[in-house]
């Protein structure tokens, strides 16, 4: 559209310097044509002549403005068009792709799970149901639990923070893709579109170190519990031991006595 509006302010300049050409032979033969009046039949009036010519000029000034205004609003709407043009780069489906990964490795949490109902349940039998009319067979078993429990807990965090570090690669890639197409964009939007993919990623980032912290405060948690557990324990065991009878010493014969 620019290119077809310059042509025609092209033809609009080449037809003012015709008239130009035409106003100075206008003045030209006006003055040449000052002649004794008995030798011609009519007067030319060159100065009525040169009016309209300086009308004609006017005129084609005027259009000539109008070209350079449509031109400007022409231009206008290219850099309009190129600041709505889309970023052609989208790293969303990356994104919501390690985001899933990482919500399905909190879901597979052992034992105990990411739940406050799962935590209300287990962490009950498992921690605070310890009493002195327990039998030492139990007393193992819920002692075996929570072993277990600690154990999978500091599994569980060691597998995310595994997960969070494999992430790190795919994050430089993406950042170093987003930057480039906010350097080389050709609009505000695409611009504006990059950075809030920047933001996009780092927002994923936050939410790995989120998760990591809750891993790692769970598996601190439960062995934490667990040492308190193993507490309580120990003093119902020695209260239970403390309950029996004292020892009374008696004679043992170590070897049998012969009839000599």
């Amino acid at each position: 559209m620019t290119e077809k509006l310059f042509r025609i302010r092209a033809k609009f300049f080449r037809r003012m310097g015709l008239l130009a050409s035409v106003m100075a032979l206008a003045v030209g033969a006006g003055v040449s044509s000052v002649q004794p009046a008995h030798a011609q039949w009519a007067v030319y009036d060159g100065a009525a002549h040169v009016q309209t010519v300086l009308i004609a000029a006017r005129e084609l000034q005027q259009i000539d403005n109008q070209i350079t205004s449509l031109a400007n609003q022409a231009q206008m709407l290219v850099n309009q068009a190129k600041n709505l043009a889309l970023l052609p780069l989208s790293t969303l489906s990356t994104l919501q792709s390690t985001i899933s990964q990482t919500t399905a490795l909190l879901g597979q949490a052992q034992n105990i799970a990411y739940s406050v109902t799962s935590v209300e349940q287990q962490y009950q039998q498992a921690y605070t149901s310890i009493s002195s009319g327990m039998s030492d067979s139990a007393l193992f078993s819920q002692a075996q639990t929570r072993w277990q429990n600690s154990v999978v807990g500091f599994e569980d965090a060691l597998k995310l923070q595994a997960r969070v570090v494999g992430n790190i690669p795919s994050d430089s890639s993406a950042m170093t893709q987003l930057v480039s197409a906010s350097q080389t964009s050709t609009g505000a939007l695409q611009a504006a579109q990059a950075g809030n993919q920047l933001l996009a990623l780092q927002s994923r980032q936050l939410s790995d170190i989120q998760a990591e912290l809750a891993a790692n405060g769970r598996a601190t948690a439960l062995q934490q519990a667990r040492d308190a557990a193993t507490e309580a324990e120990s003093e119902f065991q020695y209260q239970h031991f403390s309950q029996h009878d004292a020892y009374v010493p008696g004679t043992v014969s170590m070897f049998g006595s012969s009839g000599n």
